[in-house]
């Protein structure tokens, strides 16, 4: 092993040689940077202890060789890495391969490749080996000091390793049994909403010795215990409505404030949607049941999110999207769903399922699709303890050293599993059809077929399963023969196909016989599609004028994130021109609206 500092000659910053602000060094995370070149191993270690040497400890390596025996040490001595940042062209050729060391040794690591600005022929090799999920991240090395496009991508991958591991600030404290279905899905709404919070195993000595400090002998689990504000609140066996109104997050509707648009839906299009409306002028209020960010809000990388050169996270992109809205002044009206729609005195008006009702001129019905259930009774009892509908971000912490089963051919099954193969020992997806190429991106396909403990399933479906406290195995049939047999299994998580949420809308929209949104041109035929006025309706209008669908929800949708924005984007001009024809009515006679 061959670790150095520049200047110095000591393994770890100087920052970090006793207690400071970030505790002994022993405590603190590692920044780790490999090189040969020593001009670019000082320039990274200067930068790095500057800016961030209080809260890490950097260590620095001249030989990669010696890569394995340093994480080892660190890893010996009880210290997390955070970032490995090795160098690549130059004297460093084999700056790719030699982040192969990493994960064995710290499968929350981050693998960063740093290259010498207008080196662009390291580029190819680069974008290859985060396809092929050699590495995670790549940044130009720092050309000077204080390079902040150097800092701001350090920070971004160092909050990104945060989440990752968890840890840290906790404003929610759950505490629960580990495989109680209420428990996991209090964990995916936290999570999907960005929520920082510790789970504690009702079970473990920690978890009874938090119980009993807040004097609960025996209590109904789950307990949440709220640690911000100035008084800290403890809530036994929250409703979802318990929890945001502890948020203060029921603020009461009135059903004679009348809003310019109402979005049913905080998935990406009721997000864009929301954006757009309210900050072109339009007061706008949005209802989410469960989470911010829909489906898409369950993904743990989207690659292929125009903008977003090194991906980003669904549940990321969701939140700042939510952010932008609120900023403009859009209301949200969180854990609640819309349970009707009806038409009368020129508006609409929303019943919630808290009894209030919400009134609005337009409506945008963004509420997405989930993931179909699996048609197998012995794993609905097992839902919640092994068997996850989506949720391989929430859970995928859990999995380390175990064996996993992702049902499903689409993007999210592929990010899915190569999320959980950071920690899981074995993945296998399960594919009924015989290729990924069709309904999977091609780099999530070249990704799991680079990935090592990840193996795909053709041709097959899950017949049965079993589990006495938890999942213990599945049944896989032979989707052309029809054999089965039978495969140990720790946890199987399914993303499959679509169900539109729209039961809520009974008869007063047009719909598919899968239950999705019938708009624009796709109202000119079909029984059940009448269109009601002389014009034709725009182009994301339902057949109840004034009420739009957008997203995932809507019949023919193209299901991607960025599409599903696209479409939200584009309804806002189509609520002006339905506004406008209710104002030249309201003005007087002869308007068709």
């Amino acid at each position: 092993m061959s670790a150095e500092r520049m200047p110095g000659d000591q393994a770890a910053s100087g920052a970090g040689a006793g207690p400071g602000a970030g505790g002994t060094a022993a405590g603190r995370p590692a920044i780790v940077v490999v090189s040969r070149d020593a001009a670019a191993r000082q320039s990274m270690d200067s930068e790095l202890a500057k800016r961030y040497g209080e809260d890490y400890q950097i260590v620095v390596c001249a030989e990669p060789a010696g890569l394995a025996a340093l994480l080892a040490t660190l890893r010996a001595a009880g210290t997390p890495v955070a970032l490995v940042i090795s160098g690549i062209g130059g004297q460093d050729p084999d700056g790719i391969d030699t982040l192969s060391a990493v994960h064995p040794a710290d499968s929350t690591a981050l693998r960063v490749t740093a290259f010498r600005w207008g080196d662009f022929e390291t580029a190819g090799p680069v974008f290859d080996a985060v396809t092929l999920g050699k590495i995670d991240h790549w940044l130009p090395r720092p050309e000077g000091a204080r390079d902040e496009e150097f800092h701001r991508a350090i920070t971004e991958f160092l909050s990104e390793w945060s989440t990752r591991r968890g840890g840290g600030f906790e404003a929610l404290r759950l505490i629960g049994e580990q495989w109680s279905p209420r428990s996991q899905e209090l964990r995916d709404t936290f999570s999907r909403n960005r929520l920082p919070f510790g789970f504690y195993d009702a079970a473990s000595e920690h978890g009874q010795h938090m119980l009993a400090e807040l004097g609960l002998m025996d209590p109904e689990l789950p307990v949440v215990v709220l640690r911000f504000g100035t008084e800290h609140s403890t809530l036994v066996n929250p409703s979802n409505l318990d929890i945001a109104e502890a948020f203060g997050l029921t603020a009461p509707i009135s059903a004679d404030d009348v809003y310019d648009l109402a979005v049913v839906g905080a998935g990406p299009a009721g997000l864009a949607a929301a954006v757009y409306a309210s900050s072109e002028g339009l007061r706008t209020a949005v209802v989410e049941a469960e989470a911010i960010g829909g489906q898409a809000g369950t993904s743990s990388l989207i690659r292929n999110y125009p903008g977003f050169a090194q991906g980003v996270s669904g549940s990321k992109l969701a939140f700042e999207t939510y952010q932008q809205a609120w900023s403009f002044g859009a209301t949200f009206i969180f854990i609640r769903q819309v349970t009707s729609l009806a038409s009368a005195d020129g508006h609409f008006r929303l019943g919630l399922s808290d009894g209030n009702v919400l009134a609005a001129r337009s409506v945008i019905i963004a509420t997405g699709a989930s993931y179909r259930q699996l048609d197998v009774p012995s794993l609905a009892a097992l839902q919640g303890r092994g068997v996850f509908y989506g949720a391989a971000v929430s859970e995928a912490a859990a999995m380390r050293g175990k064996r996993v089963f992702v049902v499903g051919g689409g993007n999210s099954a592929g990010q899915a599993a190569i999320h959980l193969a950071k920690w899981a020992d074995q993945v296998t997806v399960l594919v009924r059809g015989e290729s990924l190429a069709q309904s999977m991106s091609d780099y999530l396909v070249r990704m799991i077929d680079a990935a090592p403990n990840v193996d795909v399933f053709y041709g097959v479906r899950i017949a049965d399963g079993s589990g006495t406290d938890c999942l213990e195995s599945l049944v896989l049939a032979d989707a052309a023969t029809g054999e089965r047999r039978s495969v140990p299994a720790d946890a199987l998580f399914v993303l499959i196909g679509s169900h539109p949420h729209t039961e809520w809308l009974g008869g007063t929209v047009a719909r598919d016989q899968w239950g999705f949104i019938r708009t624009g041109p796709d109202l000119a035929g079909g029984e059940d599609a009448a269109w009601p006025l002389g014009r034709p309706p725009f182009p994301l209008e339902t057949s109840l004028p004034g009420v739009f669908a957008a997203g995932d929800v809507r019949r023919a949708s193209v299901k991607r994130c960025a599409s599903a924005v696209g479409e939200g984007a584009v309804s806002i001009p189509q609520v002006h021109a339905w506004l406008e024809t209710l104002a030249a009515a309201r003005a007087g006679p002869g308007t068709d609206g």
